[in-house]
């Protein structure tokens, strides 16, 4: 295992850095244990929501199976929903480019690199939430973390040495078998273990220390982030080697080959549903954390109205989080909807209909299961026609988008590339305003048409082809 911590880039790090990363794996190991000597057997469960992926979850078992020829690793975390669904469009264009599409979950496991990020990903949640409630926490704590604090190339250091204690998952995995990694942890563990084809698919397009993990080909989804980390500009008081090129990678937007296939066709129906006067089918999109509820609430209210009026059918996914289901009731009051709570497979015949049919009212949607909580979001894009969203990862997603105020000071980014690139509108901090863009949206019938005919011409770009990319890169096939 080689030290990725005291020198990044060739840039030098501090003793004082250096040593308080020590000190926290450290940490680490005294209050989970050292794993470093496990033999973790490999063993493999399909995801039957994945099914038509032919994708497995990579477990502990009894002992080693072995992985198909045509293998291809897709290593995440679960931190919210983001990561989860950008690993769900690695494998979707891995299967369509011919590969067996795998899934480690580094989080997922009983060992004590698993247990070190599970106790992070806690951390961070929990401190989102504060930013929800506390104006100041807000402000003096958590906005400067997320855009300036995480930037620090020293931040990279301390995850660097945390990372280490995720080596011993991989002791048992082919160190030849291309691999893709969609948050920095699961690329930093796949390096510091000896994979030879690792790509750090980087969700975010302000560029940040957070995201470094030297040794992997880091691809990117925008110019702005090509040459934040070609530069390593503000990552320091003072300039940085940057990324050399032979690491870093412009590949578009990362998203699924299902959601590429008849993207004009889909566009083509939103365009004939508002010619026709149709309700508009608006996609909301509820963080696992409920962050943003507040303005959730306001949008619902404010909505309801065209909802009886029959101008707006509104989709929402609750996700894995029914809770979030019983607040908005209980502040909302209680609404008429179309509830799908763990059916899935009805959520499925009902996109079937809408597809060409009509559709009005409120729809719900829950799922216990992670994986059906996230792909009903997929399965629901192709067949509305606006996306609700905080400007995250779904920040980067075909489809007309109206974006929430940020969670965080580095999604601002993500809102800024769409509307530049123009799939997508501003991005609205308050209650009031994005509900005047609503107004906007619902009376000017030229602005989703536009916004549809701009998405056909970004994928004839290939601005969409990120995760086809990611699999080249790391297949070799680029």
């Amino acid at each position: 295992m080689t030290d990725k911590s005291s020198v990044i880039f060739g840039n030098e790090i501090d003793r004082k850095t250096l040593k308080q990363a020590e000190k926290a794996k450290a940490k680490y190991i005294k209050k989970y244990g050292d794993d470093s000597s496990e033999d973790y057997k490999i063993s493999f469960k399909p995801i039957d929501t994945l099914s038509f992926l032919g994708a497995e979850n990579v477990v502990f078992g009894e002992e080693n199976q072995k992985f198909d020829e045509n293998a291809l690793i897709v290593g995440n975390i679960r931190m919210g929903f983001g990561h989860y669904r950008i690993s769900i469009a690695m494998a979707s264009c891995a299967k369509a480019l011919g590969f067996k599409p795998y899934w480690l979950d580094l989080a997922s496991f009983d060992a004590t690199g698993s247990k070190m990020i599970r106790e992070q990903n806690d951390m961070y949640s929990l401190a989102s939430r504060i930013s929800q409630k506390s104006k100041l926490f807000n402000k003096v704590v958590w906005e400067p973390l997320n855009s300036e604090g995480f930037k620090k190339i020293t931040y990279n250091a301390k995850d660097q040495k945390n990372s280490e204690l995720l080596v011993p998952i991989f002791k048992n995995i082919d160190k030849n078998i291309p691999y893709i990694a969609t948050h920095v942890w699961p690329s930093q563990a796949a390096v510091h273990a000896g994979m030879t084809k690792v790509v750090n698919a980087i969700p975010d397009n302000w560029p940040m220390g957070l995201h470094l993990s030297e040794g992997a080909t880091h691809a990117v989804q925008t110019p702005f982030a090509y040459l934040g980390y070609k530069t390593l500009n503000g990552f320091a008081k003072t300039p940085l080697n940057g990324i050399p090129e032979s690491q870093l990678k412009m590949v578009g937007r990362f998203i699924d080959h299902e959601l590429l296939v008849d993207l004009e066709g889909d566009n083509a129906r939103r365009k004939a549903r508002i010619a026709e006067n149709k309700p508009l089918r608006i996609l909301m999109t509820v963080g696992g954390a409920g962050a943003g509820f507040n303005m959730f609430v306001a949008m619902v209210k404010h909505l309801l109205p065209y909802v009886k009026e029959k101008k707006v059918a509104l989709f929402i996914n609750f996700g894995d989080h029914k809770t979030v289901y019983d607040k908005l009731v209980k502040e909302v009051g209680e609404i008429e909807c179309t509830k799908y709570f763990n059916q899935y497979d009805s959520l499925k015949e009902l996109v079937g209909k809408i597809k060409e049919g009509d559709a009005e009212g409120i729809y719900a949607i829950y799922n216990e299961n992670i994986f059906e909580a996230v792909y009903s979001t997929n399965l629901l894009m192709p067949v509305t026609d606006l996306l609700v969203t905080k400007p995250s990862e779904l920040a980067y997603y075909p489809i007309p988008k109206v974006f929430m105020k940020h969670i965080g000071g580095h999604e601002v980014y993500g809102a800024i590339n769409g509307r530049e690139i123009g799939d997508s509108t501003d991005e609205y901090p308050t209650e009031r305003s994005i509900n005047a863009a609503f107004d906007k949206l619902l009376s000017d019938k030229e602005i989703i048409p536009h916004l549809c005919d701009r998405i056909d011409e970004l994928k004839k770009q290939g601005y969409y082809d990120g995760a086809y990319e990611c699999v080249r890169l790391a297949t070799r096939k680029q």
